[in-house]
């Protein structure tokens, strides 16, 4: 039901808000109301944000899934490769309420991890992509590479990531998450059909990206 990526601030915002539920005994009525309903809507809203409901990938070859929820912000030509092709970038915006586990996109081999550390814009700002924390995953699956990235937001000031370099991954299986608001960016290599457009919400481990 909740994702082991958040056990631990669920037991600090519990600890925190049995403190103002106790603490609130000694004030008047109304004020003891109030802080005992903002300890309540604090706890529901951590255990909500870290939710965790299973996925059922879809089982079709040569696919790539989104590795997050949220929101499409846009899809465009990124850079130019070694092939003198351009790859395809597509950023996933992840409001506060959309669930935070992150899947993987692709089954293969991860070549490249690389944290960077960052500003804390809002994860909407284009200048996010560049200057906020981010940390870097690359996998290969001897066909074609995927590179993509967990972006830090406004809120997010945490990224996890339990993959390894050299291990071999699963498409569809979790490994990480960005707490509190953030992005993924993802880029796509040049023989892949971006089947997303702006606007579209994805579901991580589900929404096929593109097929290659």
């Amino acid at each position: 039901m909740f994702t082991s990526y958040g056990y631990s601030t669920i037991i600090k915002t519990l600890l925190l808000c049995m403190a103002l539920g106790a603490a609130a005994m000694i004030f008047p009525f109304g004020a003891e109301i109030v802080l005992l309903l903002t300890a309540a809507s604090t706890l529901l809203f951590t255990l909500y944000f870290f939710r965790d409901p299973k996925r059922k990938t879809p089982d079709e070859k040569r696919v790539i899934v989104a590795p997050a929820d949220g929101k499409i912000l846009l899809v465009q030509k990124h850079a130019e490769n070694a092939s003198g092709k351009p790859s395809m970038l597509v950023s996933i915006f992840m409001s506060p309420f959309n669930v935070h586990v992150n899947r993987v996109p692709l089954s293969g081999k991860v070549t490249h991890l690389r944290y960077r550390s960052g500003q804390f814009l809002m994860a909407f700002d284009p200048r996010s992509m560049e200057s906020n924390e981010k940390m870097e995953i690359g996998i290969n699956n001897g066909e074609i590479e995927v590179r993509f990235s967990q972006i830090s937001g406004f809120l997010a000031r945490r990224i996890v990531c339990q993959l390894q370099k050299g291990e071999s991954v699963t498409i569809g299986k979790r490994f990480g998450m960005i707490k509190f608001g953030s992005r993924v960016d993802i880029i796509l290599p040049p023989s892949a059909t971006v089947l997303v457009q702006p606007g579209q919400r994805t579901r991580a481990g589900e929404t096929i990206l593109a097929r290659y």
